[in-house]
């Protein structure tokens, strides 16, 4: 199972550093449905001038729209600890289940989910907590911005 988890995790991850190659905040997120990754998404905030595009809700968007039946098969990934933004779109379309790459950097409202019925698992990946902290020491102004600080 972790094996699985890490792999679709990596997928995040390219997604994250797409965004920092943009020139954006590098998280990055999958939905995953039976197996197969069926939407991506990167943090787009800066590049599109957007105040909502995370990376949870870019991933939702490139999935396309969904029956409600669809969602409660999917599991989705975020290099981060969603947002309360995010977990609230987590929770509207029923996805059962969010893998995080790790929540130092950030907690969203995790108690919260969970309450909620919402199965969270954190791999606590070190390479998802370099990342962030590399762009928060280069970038603090932009990092406080995108968590609304």
């Amino acid at each position: 199972m972790k094996n699985r988890h890490t792999r679709f995790m990596k997928e995040a991850l390219k997604e994250a550093r797409k965004s920092l190659r943009e020139g954006g905040i590098p998280i990055g997120s999958v939905l995953v449905k039976n197996g197969r990754i069926i939407g991506r998404g990167h943090n787009k905030r800066v590049q599109k001038d957007s105040s909502i595009l995370h990376a949870e809700m870019d991933c939702l968007e490139n999935a396309g729209r969904l029956k409600a039946s669809d969602y409660k098969k999917c599991v989705i990934y975020s290099t981060l600890s969603p947002c309360d933004m995010c977990t609230g779109a987590i929770l509207l379309y029923n996805i059962p289940a969010v893998v995080i790459g790790e929540n130092k950097t950030f907690k969203g409202p995790e108690a919260y989910s969970k309450k909620r019925g919402l199965k969270l698992i954190n791999l606590d990946m070190k390479e998802c907590k370099d990342l962030m902290a590399d762009f928060i020491r280069s970038k603090p102004s932009l990092w406080n911005e995108d968590i609304g600080k």
